[in-house]
């Protein structure tokens, strides 16, 4: 029997049917539904949105921004430092967000499952039914007297149900799934860019830290000598105690430095400690004693702007989530035309568990049916208008970040130049000082000159090997900001696991994950049927 709803209003429908004497059209119509299916798919078809991307850098005239392609893989050790290097590696296996950014790629991967399953009979149920049944003897409405108000009703059966996807619905769910899982790789990616961005930039801070630390020490050395020399004069009378209090205030400031940039230094290595999955501790195993800090080659490589598109983890899973998006419109739009269902019941019945498999026990129903939502119009038709605007504010979104990569590839790079220029005058400043103060303190101890002059030169001297040594670092951290702008880095994960094998573990000792936790980590591709038949 075909059975059809039009829905004309919620609670009056329309209902019509087809006897079994027409079973051969009833066949027709479902042929020619099994055919249709897979050739209409409402909905748009995704189009990258189009962004506008500079042709070359703004610093491009200088000779130390090659615009050629290079190799961004293991960046990090353009700085030739064997610590460096151990520490990105135990960040990539260690660290806890990206641990966690791992597990929503296997997430996803279980609801692209999900959204494949709905493509197959979404009721396929076994059911099965023991009941007895007591008749009252004072209902009769037939004029026939039961034989028996008491008995005993067994059945097993089979249901099934199957919405044929008619208009694309569920393949428009498949497609917008298989972009979020593409978006879970790209925030990994994206994050796995950041970690080891911030890891580098961390241990230049600490080797920064460690160098303004013995600039320190060493000027409190020289203002002790100071300090010494105005207390000698003092009290043989050839200077007022007017010197030997300046001489103190300098040295006590200086010695002030030391405790701000022991603080700065711990909180360095204890952000280090979490990025490396440790808890706060002593790093001294782990990145050593005192080491200079990093030299960071004159030049860097930075391709062209529009490599950017391809390389930048966020700008690719800015578009992922756009074109999951534009698949959603299509899965809402598809309530507009009639939902095409075939169903079925087949079971077994019987008065006792001996009677049930015999063949004469059979019983069944099944055929097509369509449900149409006529009157549902505005609320669907609002709905696909939300959907819309969510795809077009996703689009806007990816051309800023395309908009903001730029940017940040710029800043990264101008503040790379001009560190190094800065650098170079401030060494000359700081050696000018030096000399100031030896000079200046040689006419103080030989009277020619008051103690003014010693002070202003052990004061600048002071500030201006700290610069020296804080800029030195900024070159380095700064060419590590070209290189998370770049989007490099996130390619050491090529051919491994996204979670470690330990968390596979323990995930697959409380859930059978099937085959989707050993899947290989590798970029998802267009799919209809995920390759090995996950379980939906």
């Amino acid at each position: 029997m075909f059975v059809g709803v039009a829905r004309a209003a919620p609670s009056i429908p329309l209902v019509w049917s087809i006897s079994s004497s027409r079973c051969w059209a009833v066949a027709g119509l479902i042929s020619i539904t099994l055919l249709a299916i897979g050739c209409t798919t409402v909905g748009p078809d995704y189009v990258r949105p189009s962004a506008d991307v500079s042709g070359q850098w703004m610093e491009v005239a200088d000779a130390r921004v090659k615009p050629e392609p290079a190799e961004y893989r293991e960046w990090w050790t353009v700085f030739d430092d064997p610590v460096l290097n151990a520490l990105v590696e135990i960040a990539y296996k260690e660290n806890l967000t990206l641990r966690s950014a791992g597990i929503r790629i296997m997430e996803a991967r279980a609801a692209l499952g999900i959204s494949v399953g709905t493509q197959y009979p979404q009721v396929q149920e076994g059911t099965g039914e023991i009941s007895q049944i007591w008749l009252s003897e004072n209902v009769n409405p037939a004029g026939v007297t039961p034989t028996t108000t008491n008995f005993d009703v067994w059945r097993l059966g089979f249901d099934v149900g199957w919405e044929l996807d008619f208009w694309g619905k569920f393949r428009r769910g498949v497609e917008s799934a298989n972009a979020d899982l593409g978006a879970a790789i790209a925030n990994y990616d994206d994050i796995l860019v950041s970690l080891v961005a911030e890891v580098a930039a961390t241990y230049v801070l600490i080797r920064t830290f460690e160098e303004r630390l013995n600039v320190a020490r060493d000027n409190v050395k020289i203002q002790e000598r100071s300090f010494q020399i105005t207390g000698v004069r003092f009290r043989n009378g050839a200077v007022t105690e007017l010197d030997v209090q300046q001489a103190k205030a300098t040295l006590r400031n200086t010695q002030a430095l030391i405790p701000q940039l022991q603080t700065g230094l711990r909180q360095s290595q204890n952000a280090l400690g979490v990025l490396l999955g440790m808890p706060p501790r002593d790093l001294q195993d782990v990145i050593g004693g005192p080491r200079t800090i990093p030299t960071a080659p004159p030049d860097v490589a930075v391709g062209m702007p529009t490599e950017l598109l391809r390389r930048r983890p966020d700008i690719r899973r800015a578009e992922r989530e756009v074109a999951a998006q534009s698949a959603r419109i299509g899965m809402v739009k598809s309530d507009l035309y009639p939902r095409i269902t075939l169903a079925g019941s087949f079971n077994l019945t019987a008065d006792d568990a001996a009677g049930v498999f015999m063949g004469d026990s059979f019983s069944g129903f099944g055929g097509p049916a369509f449900v149409w939502p006529l009157f549902d119009y505005g609320r669907i038709t609002n709905n696909v208008r939300v959907q819309d605007a969510r795809f077009q504010q996703l689009a806007v979104q990816y051309q800023n970040a395309v908009l903001k990569a730029a940017q940040e590839v710029e800043d990264a790079l101008v503040a790379f130049l001009r560190a190094q220029e800065q650098v170079k005058f401030l060494a000359d400043s700081a050696e000018a000082s030096r000399r100031w103060v030896n000079l200046s303190l040689i006419q103080y101890r030989e009277g020619v000159i008051d103690f003014t002059p010693v002070l202003l030169a052990q004061d600048f001297l002071t500030q201006q090997e700290d610069r020296l040594a804080e800029t030195t670092g900024a070159i380095a951290r700064n060419l590590i900001a070209v290189y998370k702008a770049i989007g490099g880095g996130w390619e050491i994960r090529a051919g491994k696991e996204f979670v470690p094998m330990e968390i596979r573990e323990e995930m697959q000792e409380r859930t059978s994950w099937g085959d989707l936790l050993e899947a290989a980590a590798q970029e998802p591709k267009p799919v209809s049927i995920i390759p090995g038949w996950p379980d939906w």
